[in-house]
């Protein structure tokens, strides 16, 4: 496809904070709920062994009422391991998406979205449409102002760099920061055809203290299940 002129833009590296301890409502609840049954499970079984220590011999515990209890308690014992089990699950799940999470850092990730910075008077989005389209876009500053506008023949497809090199159509040198493409695309028939928009960055930092982990790209943060590509 035509593209503006441009280099790729950099992205310097920051650093990786670490996780903060904080306490989570929902877990003490669990925790207290938790402890609550085992108490109560606990003291069933101090209650049944002085029973049946002291239990009247010639007027025995009813022989399917002291089953039905058996049962009943069994039931929550195994929901206790149960419940201790999933607690652990999750932990685990939670240790592997941070362990994910670092292992982007200083990657390029490519993901969903329109906004990226214009670094060095160079910024890059990636266009996907359907079908050989001609491709109006749009780019817009921070405060919303249209910078530049164009049309493009852009192939079918995915993962279609544009890079704008930060001049508007008068020729004047935008500053970097931050800019928005909007885009919107046709056949040669001029039936609208969808366009999908992306952006590339470095993965400068990860902040762990959030649950899922949130990625820095291009000053702004995203999950690892919004990134659709990884490179070196």
């Amino acid at each position: 496809m035509t593209t503006a002129s441009g280099v790729a833009p950099s992205v310097v590296s920051g650093t990786t904070p670490l996780p903060k301890t904080s306490s989570d409502s929902g877990a003490s609840l669990s925790s207290a709920a938790g402890s609550t049954l085992a108490g109560n499970f606990q003291t069933f079984l101090t209650l049944l062994t002085t029973q049946l220590q002291n239990q009247n011999p010639l007027d025995p515990l009813d022989t399917n009422q002291f089953t039905q209890q058996l049962v009943q308690f069994a039931g929550v014992e195994q929901q206790l391991k149960t419940n201790d089990q999933l607690t652990s699950l999750v932990s685990l799940q939670q240790t592997a998406q941070s362990t994910q999470a670092l292992g982007f850092v200083g990657k390029t990730a490519v993901v969903d979205g329109s906004t990226t910075k214009l670094t060095n008077s160079a910024a890059t989005w990636t266009l996907g449409v359907a079908s050989n389209s001609n491709v109006a876009v749009t780019i817009a500053n921070s405060t919303g102002q249209n910078v530049f506008s164009g049309t493009y023949a852009v192939t079918a497809g995915q993962n279609q760099a544009f890079t704008w090199d930060g001049k508007g159509n008068d020729g004047t040198q935008w500053p970097d920061g931050k800019y928005t493409l909007t885009a919107t695309a046709a056949d040669s028939a001029g039936n609208a055809v969808g366009v999908s928009t992306q952006i590339q960055g470095m993965v400068n930092s990860v902040d762990l203290t959030q649950s899922p982990p949130l990625l820095s790209i291009n000053g702004q943060n995203y999950t690892v299940n919004q990134i659709k590509s990884i490179t070196n």
